[in-house]
């Protein structure tokens, strides 16, 4: 880890303002920037102090999709060193905006530092980052909800909120277009990297769904964790893939790649062929496995843009349908999350390094679900 520091104006931060940046050319190069007071505020801006955030696998495929999909843009650093977005809790401790009240606690994308400042346009759920630099992406990643206004939330499941609403919602969508789509024909599904959140999240989706059989691939170190779940009917090791025909041959199969990893993708792809239906790709947990070959047995890959999804289903629905249908299957997936996921909340800037790191090389506990403040 490197450090540097800056100099900036005056505000009411409070302690010096820290961020937490990666080197977007070599994620294991990281370091803590310093820096004295935040610049004073323009009309319309709002100071958040960041109280919380999660950190998982998932913050690691939005690093390793940072260039194709501009996730390093949410929050733009100098040079090559970038801002990985996470999903935090955030007070609003100075406003310039008259619409924003000093206080108002919100839920959206921070950046894993202690303070954020977002040029702030109100809306019926709480406020979106109007800055240039964030033009570009899709509403839902530069919303801002306020708690008081947010049908998901619950003062007793912040942890879970933060840990896994996110990518539940990613997860619900998939399952959404499965189902939509009728499961291209298919009666199983196969979701790679099956330790992880968000497949879990997917999994405890197409379990109650109850098409057909839920085949997890894992490594074997994570192979007892995933059986013990009991929303996957079968778990196959990345080692041991010529069991897929066996298992999700007859009737044909859809896969859901979590993990990026183009071996397992080439793998499952020829052990299957036309008997796959549909292969989508996710996530990149495995984010130094190499790519998949350009040509492939089977369907082509496609990419799942989860923000695409949510514009069509909140034409079909409006945004209080879409609320309510992931609000029916979140608090399931909250609930059945207590049987597995132990809460770790840590402090200080040693600890987001130590978690960061141990995320980053795979050897993240998959029970373990971190929470980490700079404060």
């Amino acid at each position: 880890m490197t450090q540097s520091s800056d100099n900036a104006g005056s505000t009411n931060a409070g302690p010096d303002p820290i961020d937490f940046q990666v080197n977007r050319d070599d994620f294991r190069d990281c370091r803590f920037v310093p820096g004295g007071p935040i610049d004073a505020l323009t009309d319309g801006q709002v100071l958040f102090k960041v109280d919380r955030f999660a950190l998982t696998s998932n913050n690691i495929s939005y690093a390793a999709a940072g260039d194709m999909l501009n996730y390093w843009g949410f929050f733009p650093g100098e040079d090559r060193w970038g801002r990985i977005p996470a999903m935090g809790f955030g007070d609003v401790i100075e406003s310039r905006h008259p619409d924003v009240e000093t206080g108002a606690r919100c839920f959206g994308f921070f950046p894993m530092s202690r303070h954020l400042v977002i040029d702030a346009q109100p809306n019926k759920t709480g406020m979106v980052d109007g800055a240039a630099h964030r033009a570009d992406h899709a509403p839902v990643y530069r919303g801002y909800s306020t708690i008081g206004k947010d049908s998901l939330y619950d003062e007793n499941l912040e942890d879970h909120i933060l840990l896994l609403r996110g990518l539940f919602m990613t997860s619900f969508l998939v399952d959404d277009l499965l189902g939509e789509e009728d499961f291209f024909g298919a009666s199983s599904s196969i979701v790679t990297s099956a330790s992880s959140k968000t497949s879990i999240a997917l999994a405890h989706l197409l379990k109650t769904r109850a098409r057909g059989p839920v085949v997890g691939l894992t490594s074997a170190r994570n192979r007892d964790f995933v059986r013990a779940l009991g929303c996957y009917d079968e778990v196959v090791l990345y080692d041991e893939l010529d069991a897929i025909p066996g298992l999700a041959k007859q009737g044909g199969a859809v896969m859901v790649d979590m993990a990026g990893n183009g071996e397992v993708v080439e793998g499952v792809h020829a052990r299957l062929q036309d008997d796959l239906k549909y292969s989508c790709t996710v996530g990149a947990t495995h984010w130094e496995a190499p790519p998949r070959p350009r040509e492939l047995p089977g369907p082509r890959p496609e990419f799942f843009f989860a923000p695409s999804r949510i514009v069509k289903r909140t034409e079909d629905w409006g945004a209080g349908g879409l609320q309510d249908r992931i609000g029916a299957s979140w608090r399931k997936f909250a609930a059945f999350s207590d049987q597995w996921m132990k809460i770790r909340r840590h402090s200080g800037s040693d600890a987001l390094e130590a978690v960061y790191q141990e995320v980053l090389c795979g050897a993240l506990d998959p029970r373990d679900g971190h929470i980490i403040s700079l404060w």
